[in-house]
């Protein structure tokens, strides 16, 4: 099975936040997104709100249930009381923690899985008394231990950070190098019981790549590549063109 897209609305919310209008819409560009057969929708409130508000959460959990039940919402952040709290009552079907201070302007690295430890066991605990499926935010070059230690938090999948991978956009040799290092992860992450996600400045060019070489990829969570190809082609085409990238 293909990797499940989900569509990332934080690159369209910085945009609506330029102004005090209420365009352009995150639920109707999420309906679209989902209509054209995106599995779900990301989103990663930050304390500052500086693109998606607390507010959105409410419309895009109700567009999900109304329009699209059996699709996905992914709600990302850094499991402070608030965060945890937003969760709660928000209820997404998943939930990926990321280690990102609020300052950061988006997630650059995965957790210290050792180190953080009992952190991460006590916030995971408590999403999964919820309901929720659990992922951790993961460096795309975790050893074994690092991933056994992720595993022992009691998450069900990590997310593979791709920044590295995306950035080789321009440098195919330096782009085989990151796929290795992100498909060994993966391979040893499996190979735990983990489930891998994976998400950052991917594209259709670097998609079908690492598809190939991450088989059981379960989903990836595109936002800014995914946004900017579609004021090109439009949403619903270039979820589709996404979509065909994720056969590999």
């Amino acid at each position: 099975m293909p990797a499940k897209l989900s569509v990332n609305l934080n690159a369209i919310a910085m945009l609506r936040n330029r102004r005090d209008l209420p365009w352009p819409s995150l639920t109707r560009l999420g309906h679209i997104a989902l209509e054209a057969g995106a599995n779900g929708l990301t989103v990663h409130p930050r304390p500052d709100q500086r693109h998606i508000r607390f507010s959105d959460l409410p419309d895009i959990r109700a567009l999900i249930d109304d329009a699209f039940p059996g699709r996905e919402f992914n709600i990302e952040g850094y499991p402070s009381e608030d965060f945890l709290r937003l969760v709660e009552e928000t209820q997404p079907e998943q939930v990926t923690l990321v280690p990102d201070d609020p300052a950061q302007q988006t997630s650059d690295h995965g957790w210290p899985f050792v180190e953080k430890a009992d952190f991460l066991k006590a916030a995971v605990a408590r999403l999964k008394r919820q309901g929720f499926r659990v992922s951790l935010f993961c460096d795309p070059d975790a050893d074994r231990a690092t991933l056994a230690a992720a595993k022992e938090t009691g998450a069900d999948r990590v997310e593979l950070y791709t920044g590295p991978y995306g950035a080789c956009h321009d440098d195919s040799e330096k782009a085989a190098k990151e796929l290795e290092k992100l498909g060994k992860t993966a391979d040893t992450a499996t190979g735990l019981g983990l489930a891998v996600n994976a998400g950052h400045d991917l594209t259709v060019a670097n998609l079908p790549p690492l598809a190939r070489r991450i088989p059981a990829l379960a989903e990836v969570s595109i936002g800014h590549g995914l946004t900017a190809d579609a004021l090109e082609f439009g949403m619903a085409e270039t979820v589709r063109r996404f979509l065909k990238a994720c056969e590999g």
